[in-house]
């Protein structure tokens, strides 16, 4: 018997005796929580550490990574670092001596890292919060002392700085946005590398006290010896982060800043673009832009910032992946705009996607209905303000609110010859607030987020379209126990939309609802409707910490009229879903394995009729060599359901059962040279498949490049690709037809980035993007019957027939209930997208950009499959090329 089979028949014993693996699971969970509410739920640390911060009133520190300033001698030196990687617990095998020092404006680190030979030190070059595989000195504050969030302010042993805030009691809850305004030193001698740093307390958040205590930790990776050394050692097996720090004392007679700074901007472009319509007059070779702007930061008294942008630009910002979407859902993308990402986490909340912040400056929804007309690719932000910060109380605030512009698009018909104006964009307005309080000492939270989106409408089309109000929000919650070994989440939310009936109603049909389902017992679509509403909720109880055994479980639902995408982002709504996952892990090391874990998962879904969606068995394998190697294996198997989304508003369809098979290994990512591969496949039984390889290389050279590549194919057929539904269909798919097809796919892609640093504050970075893909239709069918598992075939099937008109591209297929046309629907794709980027802090907190952006792209309804010279050929592709430059000015008025 192969391991596949037999992991099969497991996963069907499993399924089969589902009431017995829960009631086993229940009473696992039990043996293992019971303990938790009879210990000290106190934290349990051994003797916290402390390091007593030197006072330097009236004395002068240059900063240039040279430690012969008086005051480092009389400072107090802390080190004593302990291994967390590769043995726990054990001494660094390097010495590390660290000082600090403070006055009215400032506060001053400096590092001595001892090396037994400096060859030995790996470090690159880089632009700044780049720091790879170099060998670091990383220092986290607590300055709230609230045993939750923390400060990460690091420096590689070539001077690149890095910083991120530390929104949860986790090393790993990064926000890499946070930016703030210091600097930093390096000098690299024979017996070590020291660093010097200077952070404004102007930069840093803390209470109003007249003696300071804040927390600390410190972290320095050696990567030439796999090495990861700490002050305060957190162990592999238990969690928290903030929790765990020591101390930093002496620090007294410190303010919080109420600063104020101020960042205008001046910008250029020029845009040309290849001509396909010379009747067009909006379709110019060349076009000229300027623009202008200016961002504040002011503090609001000790604990509260804020930040506001007035007309914002974000040339400089890298371009989205290119993509085949071919699913009835909207693509979802990653912000990429500073002022949307610093902060970010303030705003989110630990259920839906309430605010999804490309929300924002998106393109109009709206498009004109002249012949020729000049579309935006983005409605204009007016300004926008984001307030941020946490009080003494231990309440965490985040605010935002934008405003954008009323988009109107020039038009021209040329059977007059006359030009026009369209409104495409309404005056909009959308604003997000959350609130978070910490209610215990154990760092738990529970919070609320509100949104709203109010439009002003004025043309019809624009009412027949979008909502003219939207509100979505909730509370949620986050108990910690055994100081975050166990963890109860869950949350509540609420949605309510109002518009006009035919806005209302677009909403109802949309691939999130679905509310024209024919066999739903449980939605019925109302034309009559002008507002909708819903809501959300889940509950998970997750063990996080111990030797070997981690575990969760939980549920979560979304009513059929949950809607948060005028704000947020939501695919489905009419969800209710159930999971539990198990872990098994070994962080001790052994003779062929540095760790491993093993997982097994089990999720099922419904929605609100009670019509299983899905059920997926899963098993995953995670094993570290002993030469850092990582490796990773998943098995997923999923059992047959009913789909209420494939028709897409239709009856329902049985999905069929299948497997997915995925495996990945990478190298040492201490390595100069660094690489990964992955592969995966899966097959069902209606005879879809797929296979996918990929994986990416990178390497650093000479201490300045950074060089990557990351290729990627991918080969699918898929039995069950929704084409078009029409009238007259047979009764048991309730009058109406649906038209599927098989679709042979495939995709290639291969993702070029090149950065070059001149130093760590001048540098240069190239992102290219050559992209493929192509679709290839056959096998056109019908589905006979809701619920039914197999097709009805044209073309194959007695009483269908299938014809092709290659004059016209269009085919005409026929069944009992007529005839249907539709076009040729084969696509070949080409898509090369690249960003060149010369950055240059030019001043402190000051940046100069210049840009060259490349946005190409073909298309043509051929269906041949791709190869790999169809990279090549979308160089050649048509587009547009846009050049600009950009620069910043830092003002600190206070």
């Amino acid at each position: 018997m192969s391991a596949v089979s037999l992991f099969l028949k497991i996963m069907g014993f499993a399924y089969t005796y589902r009431w017995h693996f829960w009631c086993t699971v229940l009473a696992f969970i039990a043996l293992n929580v019971l303990p938790v509410f009879a210990q000290d739920t106190r934290l349990q640390n051994p003797e916290t550490r402390e390091v007593s911060v030197l006072s330097v009133r009236g004395e002068s520190i240059l900063v240039d990574g040279i430690l012969d300033e008086a005051c480092w001698q009389k400072a107090v030196a802390t080190g004593d670092f302990l291994q967390r990687e590769p043995v726990e617990g054990a001494p660094a095998t390097l010495k590390t001596e660290v000082r600090f020092c403070f006055d009215d404006e400032a506060l001053y680190i400096g590092a001595t890292m001892y090396v037994d030979d400096p060859a030995e030190i790996i470090s690159t070059l880089s632009r700044r919060d780049n720091a790879g595989n170099s060998e670091r000195i990383i220092f986290s504050m607590d300055t709230y002392h609230d045993n939750r969030t923390a400060y990460s302010y690091g420096v590689t042993a070539d001077g690149v700085r890095f910083e991120y805030y530390h929104s949860e009691d986790s090393e790993h809850s990064r926000d890499y946005s946070y930016d703030p305004v210091w600097e930093a030193r390096v000098k690299q001698t024979d017996r070590f590398w020291s660093a010097e740093m200077r952070i404004p307390l102007s930069q840093l958040r803390f209470n109003e006290a007249s003696s300071q205590l804040w927390g600390l930790n410190m972290n320095r990776f050696i990567p030439s010896r796999n090495e990861d050394v700490y002050w305060v050692l957190i162990p592999k097996n238990v969690s928290g982060w903030s929790s765990r720090f020591g101390h930093m004392v002496g620090i007294e007679g410190i303010s919080p800043s109420s600063r104020i700074e101020l960042t205008p901007y001046v910008a250029a472009d020029l845009t040309t673009r290849h001509v396909e319509d010379n009747q067009n007059p909006f379709d110019k070779q060349t076009d000229w832009g300027s623009n202008t702007g200016i961002d504040l930061k002011m503090g609001l008294g000790p604990n509260l910032t804020l930040d506001a942008t007035i007309n914002p630009d974000f040339g400089q910002v890298e371009a989205d992946p290119a993509e085949v979407n071919l699913s009835a859902y909207e693509s979802f993308y990653s912000e990429r705009r500073p002022f949307f990402i610093e902060g970010s986490q303030l705003l989110r909340g630990r259920g839906p996607d309430y605010f999804y912040s490309r929300r924002i400056g998106a393109p109009p929804q709206l498009s004109s209905s002249a012949q020729y007309s000049d579309n935006p690719g983005k409605t204009s932000i007016i300004g926008a303000a984001k307030l941020s910060g946490r009080l003494s109380s231990g309440l965490s605030i985040g605010a935002l609110g934008a405003m954008t512009e009323r988009e109107f698009v020039e038009t021209y018909d040329p059977t007059t010859n006359t030009y026009g104006e369209e409104e495409i964009a309404p005056l909009s307005g959308i604003g997000v607030i959350r609130l978070q309080q910490e209610i215990d000492d154990e760092a738990s939270t529970v919070g609320v987020i509100l949104t709203g989106v109010e439009r002003d409408l004025r043309t019809r089309s624009a009412e027949d379209l979008l909502t003219r109000r939207a509100v979505s929000g909730g509370v949620d919650w986050n108990l910690r126990f055994d100081h975050g070994g166990y963890e109860l989440e869950g949350f509540a939310g609420y949605s309510d939309i109002s518009g006009t009936r035919e806005a209302i109603s677009r909403v109802q049909q949309r691939s999130t609802h679905y509310y024209q389902r024919p066999d739903a017992d449980h939605v019925t679509f109302d034309p009559e409707r002008t507002s909708l509403s819903g809501y959300a909720a889940s509950l998970s109880f997750d063990k996080n910490s111990g030797e070997h055994w981690l575990w969760g479980l939980g549920g979560s639902a979304e009513s059929p009229g949950f809607e948060i995408n005028d704000a947020g982002r939501l695919h489905a709504a009419d969800d209710i879903d159930s999971w539990v996952d198990l872990e098994y892990r070994e962080n001790t090391p052994g003779t062929l394995f540095h760790s491993y874990r093993f997982e097994l998962q089990l999720a099922n879904g419904w929605n609100f009729d009670g019509i299983r969606q899905y059920t997926n068995l899963g098993l995953s394998v995670h094993p570290t060599f002993t030469n850092f190697w990582r490796a990773a294996v998943y098995f997923d198997y999923g059992l047959d359901a009913l789909a209420d989304h494939m028709t897409r508003g239709g009856p329902l369809m049985n999905t069929g059962a299948g497997w997915n098979l995925y495996g990945t290994l990478s190298n040492n990512y201490s390595s100069d040279t660094r690489w990964s591969v992955y592969a995966s496949t899966f097959r069902t039984e209606l005879d879809a498949w797929n296979y996918s390889v990929g994986g990416s290389f990178s390497v650093r050279t000479s201490g300045r490049w950074d060089i990557s590549i990351e290729p990627g194919y991918t080969r699918s057929v898929s039995t069950r690709q929704y084409l078009m539904s029409t009238d007259n269909g047979p009764e048991a798919t309730f009058g109406r037809r649906y038209l599927f097809s098989t679709i042979d796919q495939a995709t290639l892609f291969a993702r070029l980035r090149i950065n070059y640093a001149f130093s760590p504050d001048l540098t240069l970075e190239v992102y290219a993007e050559p992209f493929a893909a192509s679709g290839n239709y056959l096998g056109f069918g019908l589905l006979p019957a809701a619920r039914d598992t197999y097709l009805m075939i044209y073309g194959s099937d007695p009483g269908t027939s299938l014809a092709y008109d290659e004059s016209t591209g269009m085919y005409t297929a026929t069944d009992a209930g007529g005839s249907v046309a539709f076009p040729n629907p084969d696509f070949n794709v080409l898509s090369y997208r690249s960003n060149v980027v010369l950055r240059w802090e030019w001043v402190r907190g000051s940046t100069l950009f210049l840009v060259w952006q490349q946005n190409r792209s073909n298309y043509e309804a051929r269906g041949a499959i791709i190869n790999p010279l169809d990279l090549f050929e979308s160089f050649n592709s048509p587009g547009a090329n846009f050049i600009a430059l950009k620069i910043t000015y830092w003002i600190p008025l206070t």
